[in-house]
C-alpha cells in the first residue's frame, strides 16, 4: 500500500469500529473538561473520571475554585497523582480565568497555554472537544499508532502531530484523534498486545514492530 492508501484505510476502518464516538473525560463545560484533561497527566481517564465528581460538587467553575485552597484542592485530587503540582495548576489557572477573561475558558491556543500547567496538549484536547476547532492531540496511545502504522517515526509527540496533521484531512482531526485512543487502548495497547485482534497494525504495520511482535 502508498502511504495514502494507508491514511484511507486507517480513516476508513476506525469508522467502522467507532460510527460514536464517546469523550474519555467525564465534564459537563469547558471549564470542567479543563480541569479533567489537566488532572489527567500520568493518570488514567477512569481514575479521573472518580475524583472529578468529588471536586466538581465543591467547585465546577473558577469562582468557586478560588473559594478553595491549594491544600484542599490536593487532598481531592491526590489519588490522580502529581497532586501539588495539578493543584497549583488548577487554582493558579482559575484565578487567571477570572481576572483576564471574565471568568471563561479563552477560545485561543495561545491563551490556554498561557494558563498554569497547561501545556500544547492539553490546549489541543480543550479546543477540539470544548470548542470544535480542529486540532490533534497526541497522546501515548496515537504516538504508539503512529508510529506501529509507519506513519511517523516515533521521535517525539511534537514529530508525531506534525506528521499526523499533514497526512490526515484537517475535517477528521477531532474524531480521528479520539478514535485512536479508543483503539490504541481496546486494540493495540503497549502491554498485552494481541496482533490477531489489531487489524490495522496487522495490515499496515512497520515491519519492525511485526518482527518484533512475532518475536
Amino acid at each position: 500500500m502508498t502511504k495514502q492508501e494507508r491514511v484511507t484505510f486507517v480513516i476508513n476502518t476506525l469508522k467502522e469500529f467507532y460510527p460514536t464516538i464517546p469523550i474519555p473525560l467525564d465534564h459537563k463545560d469547558p471549564y470542567t473538561l479543563l480541569i479533567a484533561v489537566l488532572l489527567s497527566a500520568q493518570c488514567t481517564d477512569v481514575r479521573v473520571n472518580q475524583i472529578t465528581p468529588l471536586l466538581f460538587a465543591k467547585a465546577d467553575n473558577p469562582y468557586d475554585m478560588v473559594k478553595m485552597s491549594v491544600e484542599e484542592i490536593k487532598e481531592i485530587i491526590r489519588p490522580c497523582g502529581l497532586s501539588p503540582m495539578k493543584s497549583k495548576g488548577i487554582y493558579g489557572l482559575s484565578q487567571i480565568l477570572i481576572e483576564k477573561h471574565d471568568g471563561k475558558v479563552p477560545q485561543s491556543f495561545e491563551a490556554l497555554e498561557e494558563l498554569p500547567a497547561v501545556g500544547h496538549k492539553t490546549a489541543s484536547v480543550v479546543m477540539s472537544q470544548a470548542f470544535g476547532v480542529p486540532a490533534f492531540p497526541v497522546d501515548t496511545h496515537i504516538h504508539r499508532l503512529m508510529y506501529r502504522w509507519n506513519l511517523s517515526n516515533g521521535k517525539s509527540v511534537v514529530q508525531t502531530e506534525k506528521d499526523a496533521k499533514r497526512l490526515f484531512p484537517e475535517e477528521c482531526w477531532n474524531d480521528l484523534h479520539l478514535q485512536m485512543i479508543w483503539y490504541g487502548r481496546e486494540y493495540s495497547p503497549a502491554r498485552g498486545w494481541d496482533l490477531e485482534k489489531d487489524v490495522i497494525t496487522r495490515t499496515i504495520g512497520r515491519k519492525t514492530a511485526l518482527d518484533g511482535y512475532k518475536k
